[in-house]
């Protein structure tokens, strides 16, 4: 017997006794934690679900997906965040709304995008390197602006401007 076909057989031996009984595999469930209303959020759930499936996730196939919403009304995000962690999530999706799950959770990972400078906002110490449970992307350019002037200015050719 070939080796792809011995671990096929090891592998479905141990699905079959599962099947058998008839139990269902936990599917993995994604908590996704907005400040927005369900219909301003179309178009990142939109884009959340298409990355999902270029990925291989599936929504009701291969991942649940629990949304909370809260509706412009940030006094109810950390309550949302508790309402996802009791839940028991996977994983905690929370775009501009990290805060309110960071507090919520030191456990349950996070992952966060910020237009803000994820450092000053206290979501993580450093940004290079993310400790604990929570982890993302900052679109924040504000420490970039002197980079862009300073090639501005080479760009230009502009007298007395440094060469660094």
């Amino acid at each position: 017997m070939r080796r792809r076909e011995f671990i096929t057989l090891i592998g479905s031996a141990a699905v079959l006794p599962r099947a058998a009984r008839g139990q269902k595999s936990a599917m993995p469930v994604i908590g996704f934690l907005s400040s927005r209303t369900s219909e301003q959020a179309g178009y990142v759930v939109a884009a959340f679900r298409k990355g999902l499936e270029e990925a291989g996730y599936v929504e009701g196939k291969s991942v649940t997906i629990e949304f909370r919403f809260a509706d412009g009304l940030n006094d109810r995000l950390p309550e949302l965040a508790a309402d996802l962690v009791r839940r028991q999530v996977a994983v905690i999706v929370a775009g501009g709304t990290s805060g309110p799950a960071k507090q919520a959770t030191a456990t349950i990972p996070i992952v966060f995008t910020t237009g803000n400078d994820p450092v000053e906002a206290g979501l993580v110490k450093r940004v290079n390197q993310p400790e604990g449970n929570i982890t993302g992307a900052t679109f924040f350019s504000g420490a970039l602006i002197g980079k862009q002037l300073e090639y501005c200015a080479r760009s230009l050719r502009i007298p007395g401007t440094s060469d660094c």
